[in-house]
């Protein structure tokens, strides 16, 4: 499985990867490694919002749950999220990133803080 990773590169500016989960058999079926987290927070962003250069809070899971997202970096590139997308969101400094809710629906997500 794989999931996006948003990070903060050495120009200070954030960048995305794409970074595989890793799976191990436990008896009859996989499962991932357990990451310690704070707790979960929810969150419905309505369908104008725009948010300018902004850092990740801390390092978190974001899991779009409905509508549509596009987080755009410093070097104008665009990834769209959808229901079911997870991101890792590890750019905490630097210049951020643009998020905007597109599709004229809200977007509603999940935040899982990472200890």
């Amino acid at each position: 499985m794989k999931i996006v990773r948003l990070y903060t590169g050495t120009d200070n500016e954030s960048h995305f990867e794409e970074i595989d989960v890793e799976f191990d058999f436990r008896g009859h079926m996989e499962v991932s490694k357990l990451e310690p987290a704070h707790g979960i927070l929810f969150r419905r962003a309505p369908a104008t919002h725009l948010s300018d250069f902004h850092t990740a809070p801390r390092r978190q899971y974001v899991i779009t749950l409905s509508g549509q997202v596009e987080i755009e970096t410093g070097d104008g590139t665009i990834r769209r999220f959808g229901p079911g997308d997870v991101m890792l969101a590890e750019d905490t400094t630097g210049r951020g990133h643009i998020t905007r809710v597109v599709g004229g629906q809200p977007r509603h997500y999940a935040f899982i803080p990472l200890k």
